[in-house]
């Protein structure tokens, strides 16, 4: 495409790679468009954050295309990926280390179906701490992670979401019998870093489902896994997501990082 038609505006549909921010992303394409077109302002923005942790469809809207970002994000969006049951972590996904194990032996295909109808249709639901929602004007990962496990900090208020589908599409049962995995400790998760070297793993006796989720703007997929643990009377967290649809855009068209630059000579 032309500088000329790259500034009227252009929404690049990228496959983010997990252990990428949004915002390097961002970055990456940014880089590209400067050493294709000798550009150094332009305006250049993403429609909807997509955890370190997840993978998939990021938007990424360049000169006149970041109107448009505000109809992006109000898009559909749909997610799979893989829960974890009978465990917790504080970030609700592999971010940090499992910090509580629960009795998961009673879950079964039956009671798992038994509870999807809760999670349907409006939903109230409180965004997880380690995430871009405000409090008091502070991002809450900041919160959750320059503040001490001993120290109190505030919660993110709740709000209501849109939950148009949630499908199970694979349950592998755990080993009730199998003997637990020591627990991290909280110094052991600080030393490393965020995403460079994700802390958590998913013992092999605890039970897991795959799932596809069809939901609206704002929804957090980690604190559907975080509900669906407590409607359990057990627990739950993520260990893999991937977008794989915004609105009409869909991810087996996005173009991998590697190869934004082909896909502006194009």
């Amino acid at each position: 495409m032309t500088q000329d038609e790259l500034l009227q505006g252009v929404v690049i549909p990228v496959d983010k790679p997990r252990q990428w921010t949004s915002f390097q992303a961002v970055n990456k394409i940014k880089a590209a468009i400067r050493h294709v077109y000798g550009l150094k302002k332009f305006k250049i923005g993403h429609a909807g954050t997509l955890d370190p942790l997840a993978s998939g469809l990021l938007l990424v809207c360049v000169g006149k295309a970041t109107k448009r970002i505000d109809e992006l994000q109000a898009g559909t969006k749909i997610y799979t990926g893989t829960m974890v049951l009978g465990a917790t972590t504080p970030c609700y996904d592999l971010e940090r280390a499992i910090d509580s194990y629960y009795p998961f032996a009673h879950i079964s295909p039956a009671l798992l179906q038994s509870v999807l109808p809760q999670f349907l249709g409006s939903v109230q639901q409180v965004p997880p701490m380690f995430s871009a929602v405000k409090i008091n004007g502070y991002r809450a990962y900041q919160y959750a992670r320059q503040t001490s496990p001993d120290e109190e900090t505030p919660s993110p208020t709740p709000k209501t979401v849109q939950i148009y589908g949630f499908d199970i599409t694979a349950f592998r049962p755990g080993d009730p019998d199998a003997t637990p995995e020591p627990l991290a400790q909280p110094a052991e998760c600080d030393a490393h870093h965020l995403y460079d070297h994700p802390l958590g793993t998913v013992p092999q006796h605890l039970p897991q489902i795959d799932f596809r989720i069809t939901c609206g703007k704002g929804t957090y997929i980690r604190s559907i896994a975080r509900d669906l643990g407590l409607a359990l009377d057990s627990g739950a967290f993520l260990s893999t997501l991937r977008r794989e649809q915004v609105g009409e855009y869909h991810v087996a068209e996005a173009v991998s990082l590697d190869n934004v630059e082909q896909f502006l000579l194009s």
